[in-house]
């Protein structure tokens, strides 16, 4: 008699299974871009493979289940898969619910890989609220580490998509709320990591301000030329002045713009600077790549564009852990 497969054993096999056909696609339209926009011979002999991107990568922006929407795979699932293609580390974001215990969780699960999670300040947990802030500190093996300024429920997300709905406001007529400033003490206080969210251009740059004031020594501008915050060069320059990564993601590359969109981040990227960006997926979506193979193929669609190896490696691993606090 065969011994029983372990309870774990089919999705993970489910998870290997999406990542095999995803892989396949995602390559095929790394190649396409690569096709689109050959660069010199040197460069294209220069373009590694998927493995060697991903080795010692992090990736700060994975979406899993569970969640209140589809997922194309599950928190301790993903974990197995950047482990198994030599990761160094990923973040659990949900827009929700906070992913500290999820990361607790994944880290018992799959040792050899940091899981990180955070909290996202949206209506669910309270907006601007830093008890919130404070609960997640004290969650048991301390693995949250990024706060969200809210995402899915900011004001300029919900304005930007002509919702009637409530709301979290980080600010009013130009200024920072009490609330907002509270949160980003609070993050402050435990070392934590400010992401900007969604909120409008102005109050990222305000954002990050008041956290270089207050002493907050990691912040990102959450994916910060996609809708709806759509920063320009000149809010990316103030953003990376007060301190703040850039974060760009790769998110679907089979989508219509996907070549203008790679071409604007690595414009952007090259005029910023590699040392203040940093990569991610912000993948985990049903229906899209899943996130260590679509993060190994927006790196290699940069690289296609004349963004080097070396420049690379800094967003995509050392900047990273800069933001985590890993050495």
């Amino acid at each position: 008699m065969k011994p029983a497969r372990p309870l774990c054993y089919a999705p993970r096999v489910r998870a290997l299974r999406r990542s095999s056909i995803g892989l396949a696609l995602i390559l095929s339209a790394a190649a396409v871009f690569v096709r689109a926009n050959p660069g010199s011979p040197g460069q294209r002999a220069a373009t590694p493979d998927a493995a060697g991107l991903l080795a010692g990568a992090i990736d700060i922006h994975v979406h899993s289940s569970p969640d209140n929407v589809a997922r194309s795979i599950d928190g301790l699932e993903v974990a197995k898969l950047a482990h198994d293609k030599g990761m160094r580390a990923i973040v659990l974001k949900n827009h929700y619910d906070p992913t500290a215990g999820l990361a607790y969780l994944a880290r018992k699960a799959v040792p050899g890989i940091e899981v990180f999670g955070g909290i996202d300040l949206n209506l669910t947990v309270g907006g601007m609220n830093a008890i919130a802030v404070e609960h997640l500190t004290q969650i048991t093996g301390g693995w949250g580490r990024l706060v969200w300024m809210s995402t899915f429920d900011a004001e300029n997300q919900v304005r930007y998509s002509k919702e009637n709905r409530p709301f979290v406001s980080v600010s009013r007529n130009g200024e920072l709320l009490p609330e907002t400033r509270a949160v980003i003490a609070a993050i402050a206080k435990h070392n934590l990591a400010l992401a900007t969210g969604h909120v409008s251009a102005d109050e990222g740059v305000m954002l990050v301000r008041e956290g270089h004031r207050q002493g907050v020594a990691h912040m990102v501008v959450t994916h910060a030329m996609n809708p709806p915050v759509l920063m320009d060069l000149a809010h990316l320059q103030a953003a990376a002045a007060e301190g703040a990564f850039i974060e760009f993601v790769g998110g679907s590359l089979t989508t219509s713009d996907a070549p203008a969109r790679m071409d604007r981040f690595a414009d952007a990227i090259k005029k910023l600077g590699a040392r203040f960006c940093i990569l991610s997926s912000d993948l985990g979506q049903a229906g899209n790549a899943l996130p260590p193979d679509g993060f190994a193929a927006f790196m290699q669609a940069l690289m296609a564009r004349g963004i080097s190896r070396q420049d690379i490696d800094v967003m995509a691993k050392q900047n990273p852990a800069r933001l985590l606090g890993l050495p």
